[in-house]
């Protein structure tokens, strides 16, 4: 079985249509077929994004987890409450690592600091035309006195924090309260590690 690499993608054109905070591109590309050869010219739009970290705030001593909630216009059209539970999340729109992004916004957007940082993992949310990226973390944290309305004044966030205990989340996800993909896999992956979690967090701060 051949496994195909970037090299069995040719570009034959590629323009910007749209340049603002983010850019579209419009590509011709062709590429190999499983069957053998090439197939047709494709014209194919890319929605061009800056790479995404999304953290998971945890704090293992009480067991609980920190969620953000904010408008978002992507559900304006599709959801009764656009409003959406999510994780502490930014663009890594400068010459930072995901890490040093995952603190950023941690601090901005839930005035949280963060004790550890763990990797869960790297996905692309929607291949199918957009390049972005997303960095998933878990970070161990000490929720006791988070909450609260955050978020910059002068990006337009109103952003408001809530503590839930890990139960109560997992029930928001099986409910379809939680439907976005990096809360979803997050709470996913924490369910299957959260007990190691709890007997190697030792003494809370």
């Amino acid at each position: 079985m051949t496994d195909f690499t970037r090299a069995d993608v040719e570009v034959l054109d590629r323009q910007t249509g749209f340049k603002g905070f983010y850019r579209l591109d419009v590509l011709t590309l062709r590429h190999r077929l499983f069957n053998g050869g090439w197939g047709p010219a494709l014209r194919r739009e890319l929605f061009v994004r800056h790479d995404a970290v999304c953290v998971l705030p945890y704090d293992p001593w009480l067991d609980r987890v920190v969620l953000i909630e904010q408008v978002r216009i992507g559900a304006i059209d599709k959801s009764e409450r656009p409003w959406m539970l999510e994780l502490v999340a930014g663009l890594i729109d400068k010459d930072e690592a995901p890490e040093q992004v995952a603190h950023r916004e941690a601090e901005e957007e839930a005035g949280l600091q963060l004790l550890k940082l763990t990797p869960i993992t790297r996905y692309f949310p929607s291949p199918g035309g957009s390049d972005e990226l997303v960095h998933l973390y878990l970070a161990t944290v000490d929720s006791r006195g988070a909450g609260g309305v955050h978020g910059l004044e002068e990006e337009g966030e109103d952003i408001r924090v809530s503590l839930w205990p890990r139960a109560e989340a997992v029930a928001a996800l099986a409910s379809g309260r939680i439907d976005n993909a990096a809360t979803i896999i997050a709470l996913q992956w924490l369910e299957m590690q959260a007990a190691q979690l709890r007997a190697s967090a030792g003494p809370q701060p």
